[in-house]
């Protein structure tokens, strides 16, 4: 009886494995399954742990929070593509998807590019960009709805590895769908940023001289700003460069797929969502101690009044009127008296 069961498990394992050419009691399609998992659901706990702090922190008044917003939300549905079950068949329910991972996948990156490029205007052409809010939304929405479409109505969409998207029949359409507009990208994000770079790094030096508060919390602000954001082409690329190592490989050698090409492809893939919310959410992080997570609940849910700046100047005229009243009361009942 003990010796049955896991007979049973690889049986059940390599029914499900399209990707391998294995014998029943193959190992790998379990392990590249249960890894593809692990990765998208460590992304999908990312994800949602930082909307939460967002909601929590009340992150979300500028337009660069609102945005670093949907991309998280881009990301955790684009994570939650790669915990939809095992390797799926051809089918209604492969294309999905396919679809659904081909759709957030470019709407994550679109995000991030949309992210990039307000803070060039901000930064660089010192465009205030408040209100390309809609415009933003229906690019970032917009280009990824076009380019999933595209290989949906044209049926290319099938089983390509541990899930479904492009088949190997067509390359091409992986490559230009995908990679190269994905690489392209973030080449020239890395050229906004070094620009963006170099523009602080000017505005910082003309700003020393005489102590100035008001350049100082400018200064303050644009570092924190630049400081999550410089690091994300670079984590971009290590992301997506095993994807496109065993892309490559696949489309020289379809029918011999490499294991360990496939496992790095699997265990990178998936963490798009996670390192958007390590990098874009450093900030909010450092915020959750256990003080302050207290006090952020407490204003949250039990205190309904709104807190806003505090003025020392009005306050200070405020008294100065109260004394001058309380005077004038005192005046008056001694003349009474």
């Amino acid at each position: 009886m003990g010796d049955e069961h896991p007979l049973q498990m690889n049986n059940t394992s390599s029914s499900r494995c399209t990707f391998f050419n294995t014998e029943p009691d193959d190992y790998r399609c379990d392990v590249i399954l249960k890894v593809k998992r692990a990765t998208g659901t460590f992304s999908i706990v990312a994800c949602s742990f930082m909307l939460f702090a967002i909601w929590l922190l009340r992150r979300s008044n500028s337009l660069a929070q609102k945005m670093i917003r949907s991309l998280t939300v881009a990301a955790l549905f684009d994570s939650v593509a790669y915990v939809m079950g095992e390797s799926h068949p051809e089918g209604s329910l492969c294309n999905f998807q396919a679809w659904w991972l081909t759709y957030f996948d470019w709407a994550a990156l679109m995000w991030v590019c949309l992210i990039t490029f307000n803070l060039y205007l901000n930064l660089v052409r010192e465009i205030r960009t408040e209100h390309y809010k809609i415009p933003y939304h229906v690019v970032a929405w917009g280009v990824p709805l076009l380019m999933s479409t595209l290989p949906l109505m044209a049926g290319y969409y099938g089983p390509a590895g541990a899930w479904c998207w492009i088949t190997d029949n067509h390359v091409g359409w992986r490559f230009g769908i995908w990679y190269i507009p994905l690489f392209s990208l973030i080449i020239l994000m890395t050229c906004c940023y070094s620009r963006i770079i170099c523009v602080a790094n000017e505005r910082m030096r003309s700003w020393l001289g005489t102590f100035n508060p008001e350049r100082e919390r400018r200064k303050i602000s644009l570092a924190e700003e630049i400081r999550p954001l410089k690091w994300y082409p670079s984590v971009y690329l290590l992301v997506s460069i095993f994807p496109l190592i065993n892309r490559l490989h696949n489309a020289a050698y379809p029918e011999d797929p490499v294991f360990f090409l496939t496992l790095l492809h699997v265990l990178s893939a998936p963490l798009h969502g996670l390192a958007n919310a390590l990098v874009f959410g450093k900030d909010t992080w450092s915020q959750l101690s256990i003080t302050g997570i207290k006090m952020a609940i407490q204003s949250r849910l039990c205190d309904s009044t709104t807190i806003g700046e505090y003025h020392a100047t009005n306050r200070l005229v405020e008294q100065l009127i109260l004394v001058e009243q309380t005077g004038r009361f005192r005046n008056n009942n001694i003349h009474n008296l």
